[in-house]
């Protein structure tokens, strides 16, 4: 028999596979990926909800500076930071552990988590007495941007106590 004459045809390669439908192993790894990103941007959510005390206390700081640099005196001005830093404290903190302390205590326990003391050791010692002073004798070295300062510093700075 002649070979040019047998009735051969080319060779048929099989079609290429496509990449759908997916193979089950990738849906597998879909949803675990899936389930990882979920996580952590409800991981993300609760603290960003946790954060929202702390974001208002910032915004409402700002507001107060603002008024104090428009005129507002500094008794005032004494009254509005030490409520301000003390229910935003108390956002964080147990209420018990909180609500009673004053002076010297209550100063150690704003300073706690803090590099530098400006409670007790700097100018924000005046958060204690400000706000009890009389306007028109008030001391012209109250350094009363500092204890704004001291204020913001607290309030941005996460607290470290067990809750």
């Amino acid at each position: 028999m002649n070979p040019e004459e047998l009735p051969l045809r080319d060779l048929h390669l099989p079609e290429v596979s496509g990449w759908w439908p997916l193979a089950p192993g990738w849906w597998v790894v879909i949803a675990i990926a899936a389930g990882i990103l979920g996580w952590l941007l409800w991981k993300q959510f609760k603290q960003w909800q946790a954060n929202a005390a702390r974001r208002n206390a910032l915004r409402q700081l700002a507001l107060i500076r603002r008024e104090f640099n428009e005129g507002a005196d500094a008794a005032v001005l004494g009254k509005q930071l030490s409520e301000l830093l003390r229910r935003g404290m108390l956002a964080y903190a147990p209420r018990g552990e909180v609500a009673g302390l004053t002076g010297d205590d209550w100063l150690k326990w704003l300073d706690q988590g803090l590099e530098e003391r400006p409670f007790t050791e700097g100018a924000g010692r005046v958060i204690e007495t400000l706000p009890y002073m009389n306007p028109k004798t008030l001391d012209i070295d109250t350094d009363v941007g500092g204890l704004i300062d001291a204020v913001a510093t607290r309030l941005r700075k996460p607290l470290e106590v067990a809750a």
